[in-house]
């Protein structure tokens, strides 16, 4: 079991920037393809960002790319994703989520089904 236990988020004015942490715990010596995800009211859960098993590779969401940047450590302990020019569409609940078993080292996971651990999430909340 891997428990994720996102931080960083909270409000902040158009323009602004944040950076979310997601601390993981539990089989941290196992490697994991991770995903930034994110739902607004009403809205179902959408992918922000994926970044494949090997760290190597990474897809953004059209509506985040050239702003948001995943990052992570070298030792797969924590992701981070910083957010840069934000904007009231990006007020959300913003979730990490890590899939363990993998088609190859380089495939991009960007289905909500697809992962098999979540963290609770954190509220950003952009204001105009």
């Amino acid at each position: 079991q891997v428990q994720l236990v996102e931080s960083g988020g909270g409000p902040v004015q158009a323009g602004g920037s944040l950076r979310l942490a997601c601390a993981a715990s539990g089989r941290t010596g196992s490697t994991y393809a991770m995903g930034w995800f994110r739902q607004a009211p009403g809205k179902e859960r959408e992918f922000v960002v994926v970044m494949s098993w090997n760290g190597r590779n990474t897809f953004y969401a059209e509506s985040v790319k050239g702003r948001f940047t995943i990052s992570r450590d070298n030792l797969w302990n924590a992701v981070y994703l910083q957010m840069n020019s934000l904007i009231p569409e990006d007020t959300a609940v913003y979730y990490c989520a890590a899939k363990g078993t993998v088609l190859s080292e380089s495939h991009l996971y960007t289905g909500v089904n697809e992962y098999d651990y979540w963290g609770q999430g954190t509220q950003v909340t952009v204001s105009s």
